[in-house]
C-alpha cells in the first residue's frame, strides 16, 4: 500500500510523458487519475506495445510491397533499355547503309553531270549576278518580289540532290530579258514615297529606265534593303526640277532630262553631288580662321576700290591743271604751282627744295593706304596655312581616337581643313592685282608731279640764265 503511494506519482509522471510523445499506443487523452494502481499502469504499457508491433508489421508489409515494385520497374527499365539499345543499333547500321547509298548517288551524279556540272556553275554565277542587281534596281520598286524564283533556282543548284528543270532555266532567261526591256522605258505607276518630313504617302511615280525614280517634280531614292522609295532631301538645281516636271506632264515626244548614270542604284550618284557642300557651307568650313580671312579680304576690297577712285578724281584734277595756268588749291598739281609762285624769287637750289618738300608732303595722302593692301594680300596665305595646319591636327587626333575605318571621314575633315588654304589664296591673288593696279595709279600722280617739278626748275634756270 506504502509502495503505491510512493511509485503512483512518480510512473504517473514517466508514462504521461511517454504516452503523450507518441502517435501511438494508448489513448494519451484519458486523464492520469484513472490509472489506480501499477496493475492498470502495466496494462496500458502492454496495449501501447502491442499497437506499436502492429504498426511496425504494417510499416514492413508496406515496404516489402514497395520494394517489390521497384524491383519490377527495374526489371521493366532493363529490358526497355535493352529494346532501344537494340532500336538504335539498328538505326546506325541503316544510317551507315544510307551514307553509302548517298555517297553512291552523288559518284553516279557526278558522273553523269559531266560538262553539265561547268555548266550549272556559270548558271548558278549568272543567277546569283542578277539577282543582286535585281535586288538593287530601280525596277524592283515598280515590280517587287521579282528574285524569289531567282532565288528558288539557286537552292535548287546548290542542293546537289535536284537538278534544275527546262522551266526554270527557261524562266532565268525571261528574267535577264525582262530586265533588258525594262531599262529602257519609262513607265509611270503609283507607289509609297517617304517624304522629307519623315511622313508616307501615295504618290504617282515615274521610273527613267534603270536609272532614276522621280515624283512630284522631286527626284527619289530607291533603298534595296527594305525595298522603299524616299524623296531626297537635297535637290538639284531648278533647271533639273523643271525638267522632272515636263517629263511628268509629256505624254509622248522627247523630254530632256537629267539622269544618274549608276545604273541600278538609281540616285546614288545623285545623292552624292547634292549632299556635296555649297559654297557657302565649304566657307563656313573655315572656321573662325575662314571668318577672319573673309573679314580681311572685305577690308582689302573696300580699300583698294575707295582708294582707286580717289587716285582717279586725283589723276583727273592734275590732268586738267597741267592745261590750266591758273593754280587750284583741290589737286597736288595746283599746290604745287602756289609753292612755285610763293617762291618764284628764290634761287634755284632754293626753289627745288621747296617744290621737293611739297611733292613730299604730297606723297602720304597718295600713296595711302597702300601698305595695308599689301600686306593682308601676304597675311592672308599665312593664316589660311595656319588654319589648314591646325585642322590637318584635329583630323590626325580624329584617326587617332576612333580610327581611320571610315575613309569618307577621313577625306572629309581633310577637305574642311583645305578651305582655310583655298580661302587665303582666294584674298591674297586679287588683293595683289588690286594693290599693283592702285600702286599704278599713285606712281602715275607721282610721277607728273615730279616732271612738273622738275620742269619749273628748268624753266627758272633758263630765264635766270637769259
Amino acid at each position: 500500500m506504502i509502495l503505491n503511494k510512493i511509485a503512483k506519482p512518480l510512473l504517473a509522471g514517466l508514462f504521461t510523458l511517454s504516452l503523450a510523445s507518441t502517435s501511438f499506443g494508448a489513448d494519451s487523452s484519458k486523464p492520469i487519475a484513472d490509472v489506480a494502481n501499477l496493475d492498470q499502469l502495466l496494462e496500458l504499457v502492454e496495449q501501447g506495445r502491442v499497437h506499436d508491433n502492429q504498426l511496425n508489421k504494417q510499416r514492413e508489409r508496406l515496404f516489402n510491397k514497395s520494394h517489390s515494385q521497384q524491383v519490377k520497374m527495374l526489371k521493366n527499365a532493363r529490358i526497355e533499355m535493352l529494346r532501344l539499345e537494340n532500336i538504335s543499333t539498328n538505326l546506325e547500321k541503316k544510317y551507315e547503309l544510307n551514307e553509302q547509298k548517298v555517297l553512291q548517288s552523288q559518284q553516279t551524279l557526278q558522273k553523269r553531270l559531266g560538262n553539265l556540272k561547268e555548266l550549272f556553275g556559270h548558271l548558278t554565277g549568272a543567277a546569283g549576278d542578277l539577282r543582286q542587281v535585281m535586288t538593287s534596281s530601280v525596277i524592283s520598286a515598280q515590280y517587287p518580289g521579282r528574285t524569289q524564283s531567282i532565288g528558288s533556282l539557286i537552292a535548287t543548284m546548290s542542293s546537289n540532290v535536284q537538278l534544275p528543270t527546262i522551266e526554270e532555266i527557261e524562266q532565268l532567261w525571261a528574267n535577264m530579258l525582262r530586265e533588258m526591256t525594262q531599262s529602257g522605258r519609262i513607265q509611270k505607276f503609283n507607289g509609297q514615297v517617304i517624304l522629307p518630313a519623315g511622313e508616307t504617302a501615295q504618290q504617282s511615280v515615274v521610273r527613267i529606265g534603270s536609272f532614276n525614280l522621280v515624283s512630284q517634280g522631286k527626284y527619289l531614292s530607291y533603298s534595296a534593303d527594305n525595298a522603299t522609295m524616299s524623296e531626297l532631301g537635297r535637290q538639284p538645281d531648278s533647271s533639273l526640277l523643271s525638267a522632272i516636271t515636263n517629263l511628268e506632264a509629256a505624254s509622248s515626244g522627247v523630254v530632256q532630262v537629267g539622269i544618274d548614270p549608276t545604273g541600278p542604284a538609281g540616285g546614288q550618284f545623285l545623292a552624292a553631288l547634292i549632299d556635296s557642300p555649297s559654297i557657302v557651307e565649304r566657307w563656313h568650313q573655315g572656321g573662325l580662321v575662314g571668318y577672319i580671312i573673309s573679314a580681311l579680304g572685305l577690308v582689302a576690297f573696300s580699300l583698294a576700290i575707295w582708294r582707286f577712285v580717289i587716285l582717279s578724281l586725283v589723276t583727273n584734277k592734275v590732268k586738267r591743271q597741267t592745261q590750266d595756268s591758273t593754280p587750284n588749291n583741290d589737286n597736288p598739281l595746283g599746290r604745287l604751282i602756289q609753292i612755285y609762285h610763293a617762291n618764284i624769287h628764290t634761287d634755284n637750289e632754293t626753289l627745288e627744295m621747296k617744290l621737293s618738300e611739297g611733292i613730299i608732303k604730297e606723297r602720304p595722302a597718295i600713296d595711302a593706304y597702300l601698305p595695308m593692301l599689301k600686306i593682308i594680300s601676304m597675311v592672308a596665305p599665312l593664316l589660311g596655312l595656319l588654319g589648314t595646319v591646325t585642322g590637318m591636327i584635329i583630323t590626325f587626333q580624329a584617326i587617332t581616337i576612333f580610327g581611320a575605318g571610315d575613309p569618307k571621314a577621313m577625306a572629309g575633315g581633310i577637305s574642311g581643313a583645305l578651305v582655310t588654304t583655298v580661302l587665303g589664296l582666294i584674298v591674297a591673288i586679287p588683293t595683289v592685282l588690286l594693290h599693283s593696279v592702285v600702286h599704278s595709279k599713285a606712281k602715275f600722280v607721282t610721277t607728273i608731279l615730279e616732271e612738273q617739278s622738275t620742269g619749273i626748275v628748268a624753266e627758272q634756270s633758263f630765264k635766270a640764265a637769259a
